[in-house]
């Protein structure tokens, strides 16, 4: 009767987790509750997810990734991309192939994916593309680079261990390859041709678009008496740091200098007159090289000051400030609260000094300040504070920090040192500790709908393998083949550990099927060797659903996709492994 049950839950789970009837969170929840009520788990073993590696995981890269694009850490692979590329998507498709199916063949792929997510969404809003087309190739290539060698993934090296305790040799390091190679290029040929046939065209909120001149923001910078910029010319000296920044004038006393026309050589305590992005001002400021001149003559210290925020304020029709100079309105006056920039639409900035400009209606303020001060800001008749810049401004002085962890988690789950798990967390953890994402924004990264999925689906699994219904499963289908020879069992197995990995975790699925194959070669009296790699290709041949791979989940939520998109797609990789592993596993390890 479990067993019974647990097939009807499956396939329930399975029709509105492609339905998409409800949310994925939600169905997710319904499993567990499903499998409670019906008494097929305990509440302890339905919940027991919660406490698994893999969620855990996932929301620790979660926060690395956040980190990584937060201090701009990405900036080099970034440039690589769009200089290589030119915006072309054909050619960012192929770049981002390329560099996953390279780096996942040594390194485990989920933090490989977790790098050029990040990287591809940045681009993506750059030139205005749908990420969509880029995540799931990235996520499906990765997989099939983990084939083909014993590092690639965790699973072939469980399998391998798995065959040493039944007598057998170990897989070697690249003895996967003869088929592993081919399969994948002929996978990321497919890749390239299918999916801007069969992926949707979203853009979805994850992402922001590239900067434009309403993200830009006109402000004063002070050249300081030990600034290395002295004697530079300053379109070469700024200009030249981001393409983002714009030099209007050069202030000096009561000289005017213009980039276009005059000798711009600065000088100490030069006023610079700049529209940038708030990420290039802030990034300017937190130097030596040059101070912000505040309204309230008080020097920013610290841009980057974990106990404040950077948020833009907008000047409303009723405001009581229409008119009257920013330094003699209340925000001159407020102590912890200072004024980065500002945005003015259709008007020329003509005032020397920003402390000057009187304010108008639809200006809008980047300012710097404390929670208290926010809160003043809020309840402020006629202001509108919208804090969104906060999710886009990176701390570029943390960058080479965050790469320097990212690159750490790497080797550590590369070589073996921790375990994915431990990296993961510990660089999670590191990220917040040295102040390259704050707690608040390490929350929101967080992908609560894709963790929560990744919970309800663990279950599910559990369920099945406690129940004895994958047993039963794959039995069934070893039965129903054996009397046609061992290929047609070898095509059985390895098309039966494929569709359990869509359900069980990878690992879950070759623990699984490994004895059962090696049972089934035994009865039948060939080599077991063939249906050991039937397994390996088979465990991760789980292409058709998000849940088929750590991977998948990743970008499910980034990519705005639909649980149909990974099946469209998928298939045919899925296909495609199928028939390969099929046909050419016995010829490379014959019988």
């Amino acid at each position: 009767m479990d067993i019974v049950l647990v097939t009807i839950i499956l396939i329930a789970a399975i029709a509105l987790l492609a339905g998409e009837k409800l949310p994925v969170d939600l169905t997710a929840i319904g499993i567990m509750v499903a499998l409670m009520v019906t008494g097929v788990l305990t509440p302890r073993q339905a919940v027991a997810g919660f406490a698994n590696p893999a969620p855990l995981t996932v929301g620790a890269l979660f926060v690395v990734s956040k980190a990584l694009t937060r201090t701009g850490s990405l900036g080099l692979l970034n440039r690589l991309i769009v200089h290589s590329t030119g915006g072309r998507p054909r050619r960012i498709l192929a770049l981002a192939l390329l560099l996953a199916g390279l780096l996942s063949a040594f390194v485990n792929n989920t933090p490989v994916v977790v790098l050029l997510l990040s990287v591809l969404l940045a681009v993506s809003g750059r030139f205005g593309l749908s990420p969509a087309q880029f995540l799931i190739p990235v996520s499906f290539i990765s997989i099939l680079a983990g084939t083909t060698t014993l590092i690639g993934t965790s699973t072939n090296i469980i399998i391998s261990d798995l065959a040493v305790g039944a007598g057998l040799a170990p897989l070697g390091m690249f003895e996967l390859a003869r088929l592993g190679v081919p399969l994948a290029l002929i996978g990321g040929l497919l890749l390239m041709l299918l999916s801007r046939r069969l992926l949707p065209q979203t853009h979805t909120p994850i992402y922001h678009h590239g900067q434009d001149e309403r993200t830009r923001y006109i402000s004063e910078l002070q050249v300081t008496e030990e600034s290395a910029l002295i004697g530079q010319d300053v379109a070469e000296a700024l200009g030249g740091r981001s393409e983002d920044i714009e030099i209007f004038e050069v202030v000096r006393g009561d000289l005017v200098l213009y980039p276009e026309t005059d000798d711009c050589t600065l000088e100490a305590d030069d006023l610079v007159l700049v529209g940038a992005t708030a990420t290039d001002l802030v990034d300017l400021i937190g130097g030596k090289d040059v101070t912000l001149p505040t309204v309230d003559g008080e020097p920013l210290e610290n841009p980057y000051d974990r106990n404040a925020q950077i948020v833009e304020v907008v000047i409303a029709p009723e405001s009581r400030m229409i008119g009257r100079r920013l330094r003699n309105t209340p925000l001159a006056a407020w102590d912890n609260l200072h004024v980065i920039g500002m945005q003015r639409r259709r008007t020329h900035y003509s005032e020397r000094q920003l402390s000057r400009l009187r304010l108008d209606v639809g200006d809008i303020l980047l300012i710097q300040c404390g929670t208290r001060q926010l809160a003043r800001l809020r309840a402020e008749t006629g202001l509108v504070v919208a804090e969104d810049v906060v999710r886009t401004l990176e701390n570029r002085r943390k960058g080479p920090l965050a790469g320097v962890i990212f690159g750490a988690m790497v080797a550590a789950a590369a070589l073996g040192w921790l375990d994915i798990l431990t990296a993961a967390l510990s660089a999670a953890f590191l990220m917040l500790l040295s102040g390259c994402l704050k707690p608040r924004e390490a929350y929101d990264a967080l992908d609560l709908p894709v963790l929560i999925l990744i919970v309800g689906t663990l279950a599910l699994g559990d369920a099945l393998a406690r129940t004895g219904a994958a047993d039963l499963y794959a039995s069934g289908l070893v039965a129903a083949t054996a009397t046609a020879g061992p290929h047609a069992v070898l095509a059985g197995v390895i098309v039966m550990t494929s569709v359990l990995s869509h359900f069980l975790s990878n690992n879950s699925t070759a623990v699984l099927m490994a004895p059962i194959a090696l049972a089934t070669a035994a009865s039948l009296g060939v080599d077991p060797r063939p249906f050991v790699v039937g397994v390996c290709f088979g465990a991760s041949a789980c292409f058709a659903t998000p849940i088929g791979y750590q991977t998948n989940l990743l970008v499910y939520g980034p990519g705005g996709y639909r649980f149909g998109d990974f099946t469209r797609l998928g298939m045919v990789l899925n296909v495609l492994v199928w028939f390969g592993a099929s046909i050419f596993v016995p010829r490379l390890w014959p019988f």
